[in-house]
């Protein structure tokens, strides 16, 4: 009939939204097939009055005080090892319970069951729930220790390049600025560009700094398509540089280059015309006044380090120094560079040591090995809902921590992950 066709159409809305397993009239039964339990009903059998359990109607009790000063106790129900699973389900999983955390769920059952061990289970069974790994925000720091880039011992050793933009496109046509920072003078080199395209990336370096201050030992970037391409890899090979890629979403492995991508902007937004928007125009003059500032990690601005003195201002006076010949000028400039230079090495090392320890501090540092599985951080756009990690896990097929290669179990797909984008899979 009609009726029961609504009755029926009713009853499946519901199971849509609940999927509570546990039966408390099966506690009984359950109890009765529970070795513990029987063991401990034998206790009471014999001495009614003794211990911290009762029986009652067939079922078996816990007695707990309310609280630590009352004298008042309270019956919980012995929830057999069997039911243990099904009941945090009903109290955690279901839509009814809402997947919240450890101590709302445990307040939720302490007043009603009991079983040993209670609080461990309830936090295992909770730090292995997969939509919880999956969708939960961690209010801990990032695991991962700080691991700084090792100073090098001159300058022209390590650049870092990176892209900052797009800005709005000027009447010079230019969108997207070039950034180059020598790892050791803190020296930058920015160049507007009107695109980021492989070719205009090698001709810029090329032009703008191997033609200026030589071929650098190694060159560190992103894997952005700017870079990783056949046509840098070929550049590195025929000039004789090492292209090191960084580890993609992690941003700290190139962080000198990040670092002035955050102050030159505001700098620039300070000075540009708006509507003529020629912030172009103004970044040299802003390169200018940031290689020419005292560097707090080396004590020394970029310019004494690159050059060996400090750069004239339009203010200044002219030179103390009077050379008669270029020999004396040589002289002087290496004897100035070797002492600036060993003293930025040596306040650079005390900076990253300081740098470290404030960055480590209460901070986890998980070592995961091969065939672990795990989930991974999803970055880019998302909506509110979307999931934080993978929805599903990836497998680690290679080690070299602080970095992971995990492969994904659906397409075989690799990828290359830093430790404070994994998020361990807990097992129950």
């Amino acid at each position: 009939s009609l009726e029961q066709f609504k009755d029926l159409s009713s009853q499946s809305q519901v199971n849509l939204y609940i999927c509570n397993q546990f039966d408390i009239k099966q506690v009984k039964l359950e109890q009765a097939k529970d070795p513990v339990i029987q063991e401990k009903v034998k206790e009471i059998q014999q001495n009614p009055t003794r211990g911290s359990f009762v029986l009652h109607e067939g079922l078996l009790y816990k007695l707990m005080p309310t609280n630590l000063r009352s004298i008042t106790k309270i019956k919980l129900i012995y929830i057999p090892a069997s039911m243990i699973n099904s009941l945090l389900k009903a109290y955690h999983s279901d839509p009814l319970a809402g997947h919240f955390g450890i101590r709302r769920t445990y307040y939720k059952l302490k007043n009603k069951y009991w079983w040993p061990d209670m609080k461990s289970s309830i936090t295992r069974f909770i730090k292995s729930c997969l939509p919880c790994q999956q969708y939960n925000v961690s209010r801990l720091k990032k695991p991962g220790l700080l691991c700084p880039i090792e100073t090098p011992s001159g300058p022209f050793q390590l650049i870092g390049i990176d892209y900052c933009g797009p800005f709005k496109r000027t009447p010079r046509e230019n969108q997207y600025v070039l950034c180059i920072t020598d790892y050791f003078t803190r020296w930058i080199t920015a160049i507007a560009l009107p695109d980021c395209t492989a070719q205009t990336t090698a001709q810029t370096i090329f032009n703008e700094y191997i033609c200026r201050y030589g071929v650098p030992v190694s060159i560190l970037t992103d894997q952005g398509t700017h870079f990783n391409n056949q046509l840098m890899e070929s550049m590195a090979q025929l000039i004789g540089y090492n292209h090191i890629l960084s580890t993609v979403y992690h941003p700290q492995s190139n962080g000198m280059v990040e670092r002035f991508n955050a102050t030159f902007v505001p700098q620039l937004a300070k000075l540009h015309d708006r509507e003529n928007n020629n912030w172009d125009e103004y970044l040299q003059s802003v390169v200018f006044a940031y290689n020419t500032g005292i560097h707090a990690a080396t004590q020394h601005s970029p310019f004494q380090l690159q050059f060996g003195r400090d750069a004239r201002m339009p203010t200044d006076t002219t030179s103390n120094y009077v050379f008669y010949k270029p020999s004396d000028y040589y002289n002087q400039l290496k004897k100035s560079l070797k002492i600036i230079q060993q003293n930025a090495q040596k306040q650079s090392i005390y900076s990253h040591m300081i740098n470290k320890k404030y960055y480590d501090k209460n901070r986890s540092n998980p070592q995961y090995e091969i065939n672990d599985k795990v989930l991974i951080r999803i970055h880019g756009s998302r909506s509110k809902l979307d999931p934080r990690y993978s929805l599903t896990p990836k497998i680690i097929i290679q080690k070299q921590h602080p970095t992971y290669y995990v492969r994904d179990q659906l397409n075989d797909q690799i990828t290359r992950v830093h430790v404070n984008d994994i998020r361990p899979i807990l097992l129950s």
